[in-house]
Order: structure tokens, then C-alpha cells, then sequence
């Protein structure tokens, strides 16, 4: 059963990210109200599911994005992943959100596209690395230069952080995708991998470790 998907690229849209903070009365009432949609959508009411997927898409498609590197991919694995979801939704107890029962769907099913295919590609920012670029006063300096030079900097600099990205082996990279550019917090990722929460900071640790290693001539005064 086809569930259309448009791609946050061609909304113009960014991923969405949580907050650890306490939530407010509109976050509970929207809570409320997915509560309501994945009740209607067990019951077989498709109207619902259309509104949870549009709740949701730019952020699936912001997880596959981002580890796959190819829009179009990204595109089929969110819907992939949104089909898959409906299949399983019977199953669905409310042990976990339904925000995170579904990314976990979306992480596996990419991870194993990942693993089929032995792609290792993920697109970064300078700002989506938390590499102490603050300490570095030529990085600081071209981040706040809005020069062509910038540009073509900040393009080397993305290239470098991608390759370096790419030597990290899957889980490390996955941790790195959804704390440092996905912006979740740290148990809802190990809601999501299925680890705890002290092994995705062991991950994340070690990951920014390696790569601060490979890309240490940056710091390099």
C-alpha cells in the first residue's frame, strides 16, 4: 500500500529535533492528540496515518538522508519505512512513543540498506560537529567570513568531515547522525539503537575522538 512521501529537500524543510526539557501544555495535548491518531490509525482509519506520516516524514527522511547521502534513496527508504510501519502497527503497544517506535523502524531499515549495499556516505556541516571548532581561531574566523573564500572553504572543510565520517564504522556513524545532526537526546537514541544510554556516550565519545584524530591539522596552529 503506497504512502507518498515528499522529501524535506522539496518541502525546503529541515528535520525536526526533540528537547530534554520538561513539556509544555501544547507538547502534552500534542501528545494526546498522536495518542488519538495511533488509535484511529489501529482501528484501520487511513486518514490518520496520512496525518502521522506528515508529522513525521521530514524527519525519517532526515535520519535516511543523512546516512545514505542520496535524496532519492532517502525518499524511498522513508516510505519504505512508513509502509513497514502500517504492517506492524497492530503490534504497537505505547511502551515507547510513537516518534521513537518508528525512527527505530527507519534505523534498521536503513542500517540493513546500509549493510546491503556497504554504502558509507553521510553528508556534514562544519556546525554539525561538536570537534571544538570554537578553540580554533582560523575556523572561527571563516565561519563569521562571508566571502567567496568562505564558501569554498566551508566546501573542503564539509569534504573533509564527510570522509572522515565515512571511516567510522556504522554504529559509530549512526550515534554521530542522530546526536550531533538529528539532535536527539541520549536515551531516546538508546531507545532507538538498542543499547543504554552510557554505550551511546562511549559511542559518541569515541567517535568525535577519531575524528578529531583525522582531522587534527585543522586544529593545528
Amino acid at each position: 500500500m503506497p504512502f507518498p512521501i515528499e522529501s524535506a529537500e522539496a518541502r525546503g524543510a529541515s528535520p525536526r529535533t526533540t528537547s530534554t526539557t520538561a513539556l509544555s501544555a501544547d507538547e502534552s495535548a500534542d501528545r494526546e492528540l498522536v495518542r488519538v491518531l495511533v488509535r484511529k490509525a489501529q482501528a484501520g482509519d487511513l486518514g490518520a496515518y496520512d496525518d502521522l506520516i506528515r508529522r513525521y516524514q521530514d524527519r525519517i527522511y532526515g535520519l535516511a538522508y543523512h546516512l545514505t547521502s542520496n535524496h532519492e534513496e532517502a525518499n524511498d527508504i522513508a516510505q519504505e519505512t512508513f509502509i513497514k510501519a502500517w504492517r506492524a502497527l497492530a503490534g504497537f503497544k505505547g511502551d515507547a512513543s510513537f516518534y521513537t517506535w518508528i525512527y527505530r523502524i527507519a534505523y534498521n531499515h536503513t542500517l540493513n540498506y546500509l549493510k546491503s549495499r556497504r554504502m558509507r556516505t553521510t553528508h556534514l556541516s562544519l556546525n554539525d560537529m561538536d570537534l571544538n571548532a570554537e578553540n580554533n581561531p582560523d575556523l572561527v574566523a571563516l565561519a563569521s567570513d562571508r566571502t567567496p573564500h568562505r564558501d569554498a572553504k566551508l566546501s573542503e572543510l564539509s569534504e573533509r568531515l564527510n570522509t572522515a565520517l565515512q571511516k567510522l564504522s556504522e554504529e559509530h556513524r549512526a550515534v554521530v547522525t542522530l546526536h550531533d545532526i538529528q539532535g536527539l537526546p541520549h536515551e531516546e537514541i538508546a531507545q532507538i539503537v538498542g543499547v543504554n544510554s552510557g554505550t551511546v556516550r562511549s559511542r559518541l565519545h569515541y567517535a568525535r575522538q577519531q575524528m578529531q584524530g583525522w582531522l587534527s591539522d585543522l586544529w593545528k596552529p
